[in-house]
């Protein structure tokens, strides 16, 4: 029965002439009509002729034409093909402006990469560099308008503690963009990858989707951050490559294919420190031949070919030295008393404490970042500061003694005066 459905709604046209002479027929004998009054009504009506087929012949041109023209329409996907009946849209709000502003957050906006790289430099401290280079890429990557691929590949490589996963953060709050930031740490099991890219159907955790997906799904511009990637484990790779290559990952939960086009991939890793810098010192002027050296320093050192061929740029972070080095340290050591409830006088932190703090750095080198040396100071004046704000205080300062580093409360009108006097 079901196969003979489309034959009969081919035939339905001609089963509905039909239908209509034997309806004619039937009405006919009903009304006890004979042939000869039929063709004296068709000669009494003879004068109405022409005006009737007139208005026929102009209907059914009008028809033609109104279809050929909603055809063009439809084609250009300016009017939906059934335009006797109203769109919802068109009846509760204004279709027109909400098609423009759609239109207007598909198209892609080309940044102001002097005021990117601005911004990045004050606040990612010590690489200047890197901040305008990425700023640059930003602004001809987003300016593409046909791309199956993600916006940007970006690997972030260098020492610990300078200050590459704080980059990306700044990157996605400046650009106004939603970060997912992944600690790949987590993920140097095989089974890792479910995390991210949900469980087939039928083992636990079906029932929702990956970490990576359903964050795609809801903000499909995100900048994804993948903390030191090489700690992944290899079948986390492979679905990432699929992300890069293809322009879409795959939830295992469902089958669905969800579109990365719009991300920024940023990753950042640790390895190969030494060689990097060497790198990066030497070869600051050239970009080409510094990306290229990276990458083989990079291979050397066991990172993924596979990745290592996906990448459209490599960044490579500096060693932090001098005041850079104590300009860090001096920003950790604020957000670690905040961290306390209180603020840093100004002018509260000690020379001495910042010129020691580079001299333990220079001593460890690159395997110890500010971040490290902070967590020590941390734990000599965390005593003073609960007190502080036991006592109320607002204001700090820490200072070098003989026997270490003691947080003293600061009179809050005199600071405010000092930073107020010309």
């Amino acid at each position: 029965m079901k196969a003979l459905m489309p034959a009969l709604n081919r035939l339905m046209p001609v089963m509905m002439v039909i239908f209509l002479i034997l309806a004619s027929i039937q009405a006919a004998v009903s009304l006890h009509l004979s042939g000869g009054m039929l063709i004296h009504f068709l000669s009494w009506a003879r004068d109405a002729y022409p005006p009737i087929v007139g208005l026929t012949a102009l209907l059914t041109i009008s028809g033609l034409l109104y279809e050929v023209r909603s055809a063009k329409l439809a084609r250009k996907g300016l009017r939906r093909r059934k335009g006797f009946v109203m769109d919802i849209l068109a009846r509760l709000t204004n279709r027109v402006a909400l098609e423009d502003l759609l239109a207007q957050e598909q198209k892609e906006v080309a940044i102001n990469a002097e005021e990117l790289a601005a911004g990045l430099r004050a606040k990612v401290v010590g690489q200047d560099q890197v901040c305008e280079d990425i700023a640059q890429q930003l602004r001809r990557r987003l300016a593409l308008t046909v791309r199956n691929k993600p916006v940007g590949i970006f690997l972030l490589a260098g020492p610990p503690g300078t200050g590459k996963t704080y980059l990306a953060k700044q990157i996605a709050r400046q650009m106004d963009r939603p970060l997912l930031h992944f600690d790949m740490t987590q993920m140097s099991s095989p089974h890792a990858a479910t995390m991210l890219f949900g469980s087939p159907k039928g083992y636990v955790g079906s029932d929702s989707f990956g970490k990576l997906t359903g964050g795609l799904q809801e903000k499909p511009d995100a900048i994804v951050l993948l903390d030191e990637i090489e700690k992944a484990h290899p079948d986390v790779f492979k679905k990432f490559l699929t992300a890069w290559n293809d322009g879409h990952v795959t939830e295992a939960s469902t089958g669905a294919q969800i579109s990365t086009t719009r991300a920024i991939f940023m990753l950042t890793s640790n390895i190969a420190t030494e060689a990097l810098t060497e790198i990066a010192d030497r070869l600051h002027d050239d970009a080409d031949k510094m990306r290229a050296e990276s990458t083989e320093a990079l291979r050397k050192a066991g990172f993924a070919p596979e990745v290592l061929n996906r990448l459209d740029r490599i960044f490579v972070f500096r060693q932090l030295r001098d005041l850079d080095l104590a300009r860090v340290a001096a920003l950790e050591i604020e957000a670690m008393i905040k961290g306390y409830g209180l603020n840093v006088e100004a002018g509260g932190i000690d020379a001495h404490l910042l010129f020691q703090l580079m001299q333990r750095q220079q001593k460890l080198g690159a395997g110890a970042s500010a971040r490290d040396l902070v967590r020590s100071i941390e734990d000599m004046v965390s005593e003073s500061l609960i007190l502080a704000r036991q006592n109320n205080a607002k204001l700090v300062r820490l200072v070098m003694e003989s026997d270490g580093v003691k947080a003293e409360i600061a009179d809050d009108s005199a600071s405010l005066n000092a930073r107020l006097a010309p």
